[in-house]
């Protein structure tokens, strides 16, 4: 890809052009699914504005509570899940909402219900934020028949059944240790726009069932424009990716197929 070709391109695609692209591909829709997914955007574009900030904002550290999963909140984690359960109960096109930070499903009043279920991580990874690690949002979408009342039994299906999924990615505030007078400042990303630090680029990756794509989020235009289409797993790869800290835990199985492909992986270089 040209970047610098890419840079002053006129004819950008949009996250909401592509999604309108889709759409009109099927003509019995009514725009519920769009409008449910620029509200999923917005919530990832306040969540990448919270991020890039919080070390100025004072939105580091723990918020005094724990997750469903029996974790430590982070004060990001509870600012972004609330914001994400507000933008997707405002778009009116939910009916049951799923988040890891809160131990109970919401069921959406019935006068702003819809017939999508989301279930979400809003912050995954926050523990991390203080490294400045890249952390994202987490979100899966299922969809109910027409007129079926909610019910919990409906967010817990196989993830064959979603009609659409996709994470988003945030990179942190920059970190300046200055070892002179051991002080450290903290920047937001993007300050400059001259900034092109992969690690603060914030991208959004999802799939409506048609392929999977790449959009990254240009903080001139404050949109996300399409920059990886039709992402693909290559056929072979010189990379394996395995959490070895947990090998003695792992089965027999397990532990021969993790062996095998770190020889094989050897044997590449």
């Amino acid at each position: 890809m040209d970047h610098a070709a890419d840079a002053y391109r006129t004819d950008l695609m949009t996250i909401t052009r592509y999604v309108l692209n889709e759409q009109s591909k099927h003509p019995e829709s009514r725009g519920d699914f769009t409008i449910l997914l620029n509200h999923i955007v917005l919530g990832c574009k306040f969540v990448c504005s919270a991020v890039n900030k919080a070390g100025l904002a004072k939105l580091l550290g723990l918020a005094g509570e724990t997750n469903v999963q029996g974790e430590e909140q982070k004060k990001l984690d509870v600012l972004s899940n609330e914001v994400f359960v507000k933008a997707l109960i405002s778009s009116g096109r939910t009916c049951i909402l799923v988040s890891e930070e809160d131990e109970e499903a919401t069921f959406v009043e019935p006068n702003y219900r819809g017939k999508y279920c989301v279930v979400f991580d809003p912050l995954d990874g926050s523990s991390n934020i203080d490294c400045g690690v890249s952390i994202g949002t987490i979100f899966g979408i299922y969809a109910l028949e027409n007129g079926q009342e909610p019910k919990l039994e409906d967010v817990l299906q196989p993830g064959k059944n979603m009609v659409s999924a996709g994470y988003c990615m945030y990179g942190s505030s920059c970190t300046v240790i200055s070892n002179t007078n051991v002080v450290i400042l903290q920047f937001c990303m993007m300050i400059d726009p001259m900034v092109s630090l992969h690690a603060f680029i914030s991208q959004l990756v999802i799939s409506t069932g048609s392929g999977v794509n790449g959009f990254t989020l240009d903080p001139s235009l404050g949109e996300f424009i399409l920059t990886h289409p039709n992402i693909k797993i290559p056929k072979k790869g010189k990379i394996y990716s395995v959490n070895e800290g947990n090998a003695k835990n792992w089965d027999v199985p397990t532990a021969k197929l993790a062996y095998i492909l770190e020889d094989e992986n050897l044997m590449l270089y």
